[in-house]
């Protein structure tokens, strides 16, 4: 083993061998279970209206069916998952926190989306 060997410490600056403390990396989160903090959740809620007009003058069959459907009613903007700069850092390699690190930037789902349908049925 090499005195300077940077996972064992450096026996020439005084630091015993095998000091845990000595390299530590700084972007690692710890040592805490995976998946244990949860994101800022989804909800959505989605509507849709429809009526149906036999016309019994072109064929028993025949219908004209009008649509409304609303997606996210609500209008509730569902963010996504706080990124940091490339996926891994908080810190960088000197130890300093990254300014960007944990920002949320966008959402998942997109906005209140209306469309209206005719549906013809023979």
């Amino acid at each position: 083993m090499c005195s300077s060997d940077p996972f064992f410490g450096d026996n020439v600056n005084g630091n015993a061998v095998g000091d845990p403390t000595l390299h530590q990396c700084l972007n690692l989160r710890g040592n805490a279970g995976r998946n244990i903090i949860p994101g800022p959740g989804l909800v959505n809620l989605d509507l849709s209206f429809f009526k149906n007009n036999p016309i019994r003058r072109i064929s028993e069959n025949f219908n004209v069916q009008f649509r409304a459907e609303i997606f996210n009613v609500l209008n509730r903007a569902n963010f996504a998952l706080p990124v940091n700069p490339d996926d891994t850092d908080i810190f960088d390699a000197a130890g300093v926190p990254n300014d960007s690190a944990g920002l949320i930037k966008s959402t998942t789902t997109s906005a209140r989306l209306v469309q209206f349908a005719l549906k013809v049925i023979w």
